[in-house]
């Protein structure tokens, strides 16, 4: 199922069969649970609010009417904080500038183990969404501007030297 956009242009995937599957085991590898809430009811932990997806400690809780983009990055921001931030976690993943485009590009790679979606569509629906990137598009962006998001994440190994996701957790917050 399709959703338009916050403006009601090209629609976004939502996270309906058959990624709610796929989105419980991808992010099971991270230790992050999937909860999915009733429809019409409130998603506890959305920064953005109803669909957005929630955050809080351990759980990621959506709907089926969440958009998929807005769980995987909300999971990249899971991800991408390390215990300490996880263990208080709640609506507000915090982070700066530079973590925020790491869990952009985290989401891009984290569309790629989700068959029939992939990283193409999810740079379409981020664009569609209203993600902003200097080059344009986040297709752009990820392929020609990207390389200090792609550096803060194989920094903390959560992709390895060729871009490949690693399924780790960052451990600890240090100066990189």
């Amino acid at each position: 199922m399709d959703h338009l956009t916050r403006t009601g242009s090209l629609p976004v995937q939502l996270l309906d069969e058959p990624y709610d599957r796929a989105l419980v085991q991808l992010l099971h590898r991270y230790r992050l649970n999937v909860e999915f809430v009733a429809a019409g009811a409130a998603i506890p932990g959305s920064y953005w609010g109803d669909p957005e997806a929630g955050l809080v400690r351990d759980r990621l809780y959506v709907r089926h009417d969440t958009p998929l983009h807005s769980a995987l990055h909300e999971a990249g921001h899971f991800i991408c904080m390390d215990k300490a931030r996880r263990d208080v976690l709640e609506r507000d993943a915090g982070g700066d500038y530079d973590e925020e485009n790491a869990v952009c590009y985290l989401q891009i790679l984290l569309a790629d183990q989700l068959p029939g979606f992939g990283r193409e569509r999810m740079c379409q629906d981020m664009d569609a969404w209203g993600y902003t990137f200097r080059l344009g598009s986040a297709q752009a962006w990820f392929q020609q501007d990207a390389a200090d998001a792609r550096l803060w994440l194989q920094r903390r190994n959560l992709i390895d030297a060729q871009g490949a996701l690693t399924c780790l957790l960052m451990k600890v917050n240090s100066e990189w």
